[in-house]
């Protein structure tokens, strides 16, 4: 080609080429927006607080509440919150040990032989001594009871009469007829594997090492004959009690069952939590396993509910009947912000519409913490005054913003329009709450449990599992030692069953059992 001449492209394709140019780039800022979001949650340090850089944005924002806030609504008491002061743990022996634990002395001295003084012969005396303290731990020990049964004659009868009467001490019921189990050696394994997460094939390999030669077969049979008997009316109780709730929290999440009739090992299957709110007497928390996660499930198991049931953005609670008011989770929508602020360059992120959004999300959570501490009718009022106001501005910033649909702002913004009217019934009564932390902490000790045995082997070994769980999660709630109660559970049980005690399960609810379940306390 000669110097003069000169490649010429039409207007059309020179359009096309930046169109394209436009579309790539997107989606490399997307790309490259996921990758720094995955990085953060790969290595970054995991947070639901927010960021120092969030500081400057906030103080904007707690002026601008109070500009929010017309003056004859200002609030006309000042709640005062104590602080928290973490206690700091102790290196001293007294320190990390409960009051009442036993003590053995173990006393050390010089033979009187050796005694003797040396200056005039004459045997030593004690005149002190010094005391030197240390911890022993000692592996799991067993120990086999055997309870003697004796029978009784007249020994008058039984040298003048024809028959000679005899009578029989009666026997305590066993937890399992015609086994050698112990409420406390079946409690045991239930706790090291749904409290420690320690399969059964450990405590089985645990168990031999000290000589005990336990099957994990066995240990599984005891689970679930105790669980079905005995562990399963209490946890109906607890059920019908449940429903009776004002204010409930629902969550759910996976677990794989190997042998589910009509689907294959790999398909998932779900565990499903459901538990009371903040403000109850006695607090209950109760597991259901169902092979799916159908809507269904949560409206078979909360039938006789009515009120409002804290749920996550979940579509299916949505579904519920009209007598359930589903409240939507405001810390899901901060962490939908937190994603796409951390999606963004840091030399972005200042002054960012995700940062905005975060910002008026932690406003209400400040709001909140101060709130804390006071009763539900005034919580609910200042909910009216303080967090309504940022809520309805959060609203009106949202309309003006918009965002790629598949960018972690389009996304949050998305989530936002999508549970508004959910979210919003937070200021429907004091009793609620802005997030359903209480059941994502309630849930969390299957998910920690998971990851040690993996999967469930049949349909009834999940559901075992659930009333186990559930037995265990309301111990805790409760204030009592989970050891303890299922053994209280346990050793009761059978007698009150076999005395043909109505409605015997009611007596073993969490409420009713004796101070020895208690846990103990620093």
């Amino acid at each position: 080609m000669g110097k003069d001449e000169r490649s010429f492209i039409s207007r059309e394709e020179y359009d096309a080429l930046l169109a394209e140019n436009a579309e790539l780039n997107k989606k490399l800022d997307y790309l490259m927006g996921q990758l720094r979001l995955l990085k953060q949650k790969t290595f970054g340090v995991s947070s639901k607080q927010a960021t120092e850089q969030l500081v400057g944005q906030l103080s904007l924002l707690f002026n601008e509440a109070e500009a929010w806030t017309p003056k004859e609504e200002q609030p006309t008491k000042s709640t005062t919150v104590s602080a928290h002061t973490r206690k700091k743990r102790s290196s001293n022996l007294d320190g990390v040990l409960p009051e009442n634990i036993s003590v053995e002395v173990v006393e050390h001295g010089i033979p009187e032989g050796e005694r003797v003084c040396d200056a005039c012969g004459t045997v030593m005396e004690r005149i002190g001594k010094e005391t030197v303290r240390t911890l022993v731990l000692r592996p799991a020990t067993a120990t086999i009871r055997e309870d003697v049964y004796y029978t009784y004659a007249c020994p008058e009868c039984k040298t003048d009469a024809a028959e000679t009467p005899v009578r029989k001490t009666g026997r305590v019921p066993s937890v399992i007829p015609g086994s050698f189990a112990s409420p406390e050696a079946i409690a045991h394994i239930m706790v090291q594997k749904f409290v420690m997460a320690s399969p059964l094939y450990r405590q089985e390999q645990e168990l031999n090492r000290s000589g005990i030669q336990l099957s994990r077969q066995t240990m599984s049979n005891w689970i679930l004959r105790a669980s079905d008997d005995w562990l399963m009316p209490v946890y109906e109780e607890m059920h019908r009690r449940l429903v009776r709730e004002d204010v409930l929290h629902a969550d759910e999440t996976t677990l794989q069952v190997l042998k589910e009739p009509g689907k294959s090992a790999q398909s998932k299957s779900y565990m499903w939590l459901y538990r009371t709110g903040a403000h109850t007497s006695y607090p209950m928390v109760l597991y259901e396993y169902r092979p799916d996660r159908k809507a269904g499930n949560a409206e078979r198991f909360l039938k006789g509910f009515s009120g409002w049931l804290h749920a996550d953005g979940y579509p299916g609670y949505h579904s519920l009947p009209e007598h359930i008011r589903v409240v939507g989770c405001w810390v899901h929508l901060r962490r939908k912000f937190d994603e796409a602020v951390k999606s963004l360059p840091q030399k972005d992120q200042p002054g960012s519409a995700a940062l905005q959004g975060q910002a008026y999300c932690s406003k209400l959570f400040f709001i909140e913490q101060e709130m804390r501490d006071l009763p539900p009718k005034e919580r609910y009022e200042q909910r009216l005054q303080r967090s309504k106001p940022v809520m309805d501005a959060l609203l009106a910033w949202a309309s003006t913003n918009r965002a790629a649909p598949k960018s972690a702002l389009g996304k949050a913004l998305y989530y936002l329009e999508e549970q508004w009217p959910y979210l919003i019934r937070a200021l429907e009564d004091g009793r609620l709450e802005l997030s359903n932390n209480l059941a994502e902490r309630s849930i969390k000790p299957f998910v920690i449990g998971r990851k040690n045995f993996l999967f469930a082997n049949t349909p009834r070994g999940a559901q075992s599992s659930a009333v186990i769980f559930s037995m265990i999660e309301t111990a805790k709630a409760n204030g009592l030692d989970p050891y303890r109660y299922l053994v209280y559970i346990l050793t009761k049980a059978p007698v009150l069953a076999a005395a043909h005690e109505p409605d015997w399960a009611v007596g073993l609810l969490p409420e009713n059992v004796s101070k020895a379940c208690l846990a103990l306390q620093n």
